[in-house]
Order: C-alpha cells, then sequence, then structure tokens
C-alpha cells in the first residue's frame, strides 16, 4: 500500500496518466479476490491488493488503468487441466519451459477460455483497458519437443495468436473495453514471427493496441553494430519504432514498453523522447515497480 501511494504520486507530479496492474502474473497467480471459477477451481487465487480500493483510488485522480493478463504460460493451470497444455513428446509428461512452468496450448481454443474469463472481469470491475501478455508461443525452453493438438508452423502460429485476440477483443470490446497485446520487440525489425505466432501486420488487426517490449538489454552484441546496446537505448528504440510502425496496417495503436531498469533517469528519458517525438504513447516496465527519481518528465 505504501509503494502504491508513491506510484500515484509519480502520476500527480508528472506526465504519467496511466497505471498498469496486473491480474494474473507469470507463475499463473491471481493477484485479486477474483470470482472467476476456473481460478478459484485451480487454486491460482491469491489476493495482494484489493482492486475495488486501487481501482477507485485511479479514477479519483482521472487516470487510465490497464491490467496485464499473463496467458498461455500457466504454472496452475498446466497441472490442473492438462488436457489443455502443452506436452513433451520425449516425457510423455506436460512440456516446461527453462523455469519450470507449464504452458497451456494456444491451438486448443478449450484454453482460450480463461484468461477471456479473467479479462472480462477485469472489464466488469473498471479497468479501462486488458492487456494479454505472453501471448504468443513459448521459445524459452526445448520447444523441439512440444506437442500441440494441430502441426504447428510459422502460418498456424501467426493465425492462432491473431484469432486468440481477435475472439477477446470481440468479447471485451462488447464489455466496454479496450484490449492491448504485448509482444517481443525483435519482430519490429525482422520479417519472420521468430517462432513466436506475432507478427505486427497481423496483430494490428486483431487488437485495439500493441505493445512492443522494446528493452535493449534483452538485445545481442552486435545488434545495430553496438557491442552492448544496452548502452544505447535512444539508438534501439528509434530503430525498433521506425522498422515497426508502417507494418502497423491494420489501425491498432503502436504503444510501447520501455526499460525502466538497469536506467539511470536520463537513459529513461532518452527513450520517452523517441516516443514522444514519433507522437506515441509508452509505458514503463520495472518488475518491482521501482522508479528512479526523475525518470518521468514532469507535467
Amino acid at each position: 500500500p505504501a509503494q502504491f501511494q508513491e506510484l500515484l504520486a509519480v502520476a500527480e507530479e508528472t506526465m504519467v496518466n496511466t497505471l498498469v496492474f496486473d491480474t494474473k502474473q507469470e507463475e499463473g497467480t491471481v493477484l485479486y479476490a477474483s470470482q472467476v471459477q476456473e481460478a478459484i477451481d485451480i487454486g491460482a487465487v491469491n489476493p495482494l491488493y484489493d482492486v475495488e480500493e486501487a481501482l477507485r483510488a485511479a479514477d479519483e485522480r482521472g487516470l487510465y488503468t490497464i491490467t496485464r493478463i499473463v496467458t498461455f504460460q500457466d504454472g496452475f493451470r498446466g497441472p490442473a487441466r492438462p488436457e489443455h497444455a502443452i506436452w513433451d513428446s520425449e516425457t510423455g509428461d506436460l512440456w516446461r519451459n527453462g523455469r519450470g512452468l507449464t504452458w497451456m496450448d494456444p491451438t486448443d481454443r478449450a484454453s482460450w477460455e480463461y484468461p477471456i474469463a479473467l479479462g472480462l472481469e477485469a472489464c466488469e470491475l473498471g479497468f479501462d483497458e486488458i492487456q494479454f501478455d505472453y501471448v504468443r508461443f513459448p521459445t524459452d525452453g526445448d520447444v523441439t519437443v512440444t506437442v500441440y493438438d494441430v502441426p504447428v508452423d510459422q502460418e498456424t502460429r501467426t493465425e492462432t495468436i491473431a484469432s486468440f485476440l481477435s475472439e477477446a477483443r470481440s468479447q471485451i470490446n462488447a464489455a466496454g473495453c479496450a484490449v492491448s497485446a504485448d509482444i517481443f520487440a525483435i519482430v519490429l525489425s525482422v520479417p519472420d514471427d521468430q517462432g513466436l505466432g506475432q507478427m505486427p501486420e497481423d496483430l494490428s488487426y486483431a487488437v485495439d493496441a500493441v505493445s512492443p517490449m522494446i528493452y535493449p538489454s534483452h538485445y545481442s552484441s552486435g545488434w545495430l553494430g553496438f557491442d552492448d546496446p544496452n548502452s544505447h537505448p535512444e539508438e534501439v528504440v528509434t530503430q525498433a519504432l521506425d522498422a515497426g510502425s508502417p507494418r502497423f496496417v491494420g489501425g491498432a495503436i503502436l504503444r510501447p514498453w520501455l526499460q525502466a531498469f538497469y536506467y539511470d533517469a536520463a537513459q529513461v528519458q532518452e527513450q520517452i523522447f523517441v516516443a514522444e517525438d514519433r507522437g506515441l504513447g509508452w509505458m514503463l516496465w520495472n518488475a518491482l515497480s521501482e522508479f528512479v527519481d526523475g525518470a518521468v518528465p514532469p507535467e
């Protein structure tokens, strides 16, 4: 609660007009007292904040509210619903990524119902936008042994992810909320889906906003000719946005996640100004919500 009050103060004192919350985390934990029966049945609910109180505080300050739902990676639902999860052809058991977490099979439409139900509940609670993260095929771990309901190639992957998001958008827009998707930023700069099922062209038709995670620390040595891309935030973000923008042909807003970890205030601002110069919104990612003083420009 004390840290939340600090974040509200940052929003009041700077140009920030939006807060991003979590509904469902990377491990599959649902962070407030969800009444979605599936979340309760699989033991995923662990209330860490009062969602109604938090939304009321944001609303009193006129802040736009987004909630993030980790979609197909789910350490609770995989073991509870193995028939809808990805399997391992070598072990004959559930497939697990490098962190030991199970993934739901994106090609199995039954795996779509739970994240959409969480999104609908979040919309009814009062969030303005539902943001789907990990809305992709897994890439961390031995993906050569993954088993899906259907054979998977790039066309299957991209069609599957776009179809899920289109279905989620259809239902959640009807409930009154916008829908967005987080994607790996590398797909803005290369011609293929990198095994993810994420292509800017397809996703730009499927959601209201797309947020590539443009984190310079995630780019390998040699990117754009830099030994350490993390030391060049302005150049990395510029290349990603300029390469990706023309590919958003379907009307979705391009609104990047920017790196707010490892960086000082000046480096964070370099990224912000790149987005602002292009007339784009932006969000700042720090897993602990610990933002360095002065990183966000004043009102």
